[in-house]
Parts: structure tokens; sequence; C-alpha cells
């Protein structure tokens, strides 16, 4: 216990030395067989990391961000906030494999972040009276499939989705562009603490961290990351939420918007979405459903390290992950690559050579979109 616990805080380290970004700690956790031993490697070694040149080893040598590091996890533990690091079993599914994904998330409530169904909700700050309309109805109408709802706790559109869901007693989870300790907009503040009954707040940025124009794309990505669909509410031609559009079209998520006035300001960015062919049109959660393939009685993503033999049958002579992603095809028939890819864990250029593999022996075949099947 101890030593997961070292290792933790080593990884909050190596986020807090200076001139260390997410991308070079992967490669030292990788190359180093762990973040604590980052820390006792030595000058010769570090150096020989792909990536890591003279000035970053000499800096990971003086442990600067170690301090910071376990005083972080302190205030993290005396506050009741759980952290997720990108190495934990339990870190969000979804996000695991995306090339930018956060290398540890802060929570508060009570949330499933690998729940079956997730949408991302978002819009416009200045949401109109037909956006609060619409916005109550989708969430009305996606109880009976238990969606979670993940929205970025801001005015207008998403503070309207958050609201809706505790009336209708869905779970919601609000991405923050912030320190969880650092509720923005204030306002939103008693909104935020009730949402921990039924879901919670989530935030890539430490304790301490005030909100700034670089912090809000990056939320947005979060908020495309962890959700299956993104439903654009209302948004202007130039509006914040077209960014979580572009990040859910890199992740390769399905995203609707919805159609509204033509002579409405707030609706513009949606026509356009639409008129580019960068979203399809949202008529009913029920349409939607249908036209992404759920069914109403999954309720969470199937755990890929499940035991069960009735879940996970037993492929004699194969890898732990060569087995893990035979189960899926044989439970799930042909999925497409970044499905099997954040339902498996494994980074997608690992999965495509493991799968290259599986073709050489006969076991899967690939199929036209980047979907697979066993033979």
């Amino acid at each position: 216990m101890q030593d997961q616990e070292e290792e933790k805080i080593s990884t909050l380290a190596l986020v807090y030395t200076p001139g260390v970004g997410s991308v070079m700690i992967r490669q030292l956790i990788s190359y180093c067989g762990g973040a604590s031993n980052v820390f006792k490697a030595d000058y010769k070694k570090l150096i020989k990391i792909p990536g890591i040149g003279e000035k970053a080893a000499r800096t990971l040598l003086t442990k600067q961000g170690v301090e910071q590091g376990r005083k972080e996890w302190e205030d993290c533990q005396k506050r009741g906030i759980r952290l997720h690091f990108y190495t934990d079993a339990d870190f969000p599914r979804r996000l695991k494999p995306l090339y930018d994904s956060p290398l540890v998330l802060y929570s508060q409530g009570k949330m499933e972040l690998n729940a079956y169904r997730t949408v991302g909700i978002v819009g416009t700050r200045q949401v109109s009276d037909y956006g609060k309309a619409v916005t109550e109805t989708i969430i009305k109408d996606l109880v009976p499939y238990k969606a979670v709802v993940v929205s970025g706790l801001a005015y207008g559109v998403d503070i309207t989705a958050h609201r809706a869901c505790l009336k209708h007693q869905l779970a919601t989870v609000g991405v923050m562009a912030s320190g969880l300790d650092v509720i923005y907009p204030a306002i939103h503040n008693k909104t935020a603490q009730e949402m921990k009954q039924n879901g919670g707040i989530l935030t890539e940025n430490p304790l301490g961290a005030k909100p700034d124009f670089r912090r809000f794309p990056a939320r947005n990505r979060i908020i495309a990351g962890l959700s299956d669909v993104t439903i654009v509410v209302e948004s202007a031609r130039r509006g914040g939420s077209l960014i979580t559009v572009e990040f859910a079209q890199n992740y390769h998520r399905e995203v609707f918007a919805v159609p509204g006035s033509l002579m409405s300001p707030q609706s513009e960015g949606c026509h356009q979405l639409i008129k580019d062919n960068k979203a399809a049109v949202f008529t009913t959660v029920d349409e939607m459903a249908e036209a992404i393939g759920w069914n109403r009685a999954e309720s969470k993503i199937p755990d890929p390290a499940s035991t069960s033999p009735d879940s996970v049958p037993v492929f004699d002579g194969f890898t732990q992950e060569e087995g893990q992603v035979l189960s899926l095809l044989k439970r799930q028939g042909t999925m497409q690559l970044d499905d099997l890819s954040w339902q498996s864990g494994l980074h997608l250029g690992k999965l495509a050579t493991l799968l290259l593999n599986l073709e050489f022996q006969g076991m899967v075949r690939s199929l036209p979109g980047k979907k697979y099947a066993l033979v």
C-alpha cells in the first residue's frame, strides 16, 4: 500500500517538475518502470531515454517537484478528493487511449466514470428559452437510458443541463477549468455541491488553479473524451462549443446539433455544423439512440478485467491482452478499433500490432471502417 502511495506521489511530482510535459512523463514512466523509479534513475540512464534531453535530465535529478507533489497528495486526502492516475486500472477507459489524455484527474462525488453510456451536452452561455426547453427535454428523455451527462458547469446550456439532471435524478459530471477548490463561476457552487450526490465534479487541474483562457479548451477535450456522443444545443458561429466538437471528431465520437430558428444567432453554430456535415441533426433522444446503436438494457461498460466465466471465455495459448481482446470480440461481435481501444484500455498503437498478430494466427479478421471481428 505504501509503495502504491509513493508511486502516486511520484507521478504528481513529475507533473510539478518544470519543463517536463505529459508526453515526456509517459515516456519516463514507461522506460523506468514506474514514476518512483524515475527519481531513482541516474543521469546516464535518463539521458538514454528517447525524448529526454540534457536539460530535462538535470532538472529531474534536482527532484524539484517531489515536495510539491507530496503536499498536493496530502491536501487531497484531507479534503476528500479522489485522484485518478492514468496508470490506474479504474482510470476512465474512454480517456486512457487518447493521445492527449490527462495524466491525473481530481474528482469529488459519487460518479461512475466508466458508465455504459455517457452524453456530453454543451452550448452557448447566452442560452435562449428555446435552448433551455430543449435541454430539459433531452435530460428527461435520457432517463430510461441511464446515461451519465457530462458538461462544463458554465453559464447557459451547461448549468441548465446539470440542474435538469438533478431534477430528474440523472447522474451528471461537471468538468472544470480550475482546481476543485475553485468553483467557477462561484454562483454555481450550490449546484456543484448537489451534483456530488449523483455524479460530481472533475478536473485535471491542481488545487488552487484559477480558470484561464488555456484551461477552457483543455477542459473541453475532457468533456469530448468522456462522452460517447456530444449534443450541441445552441451555439454561436464562433462559440466555444465548437472546440468541443473538434475534439469529439478527432476522437471519432458522435456529434449531434439541435436545429433552431433561422433568425436566432444562438443557433448559427449548430446550423453550420449540420451544413458542414460535422454533426447529425438532433431530433429526439430515441432517434439518436437508434442511430448510434444504444440498447436500453445495458447500464455499464463491460469490465475487461472481469473473470466471470459467462462474460469472459478462456482463450488458451494467448497472452492476457490477446485474450482480453478476443473476449471483447466474442461478447460484442464486430467492433471498431477505437471502441476496442477504450474498452480494453490498450493504446491504439499497441492494439493495432496485437490485432495484426491475431490476424496472422487466423483468430480475427479486419473489416472496412477499421472494424474487427472473430474469424
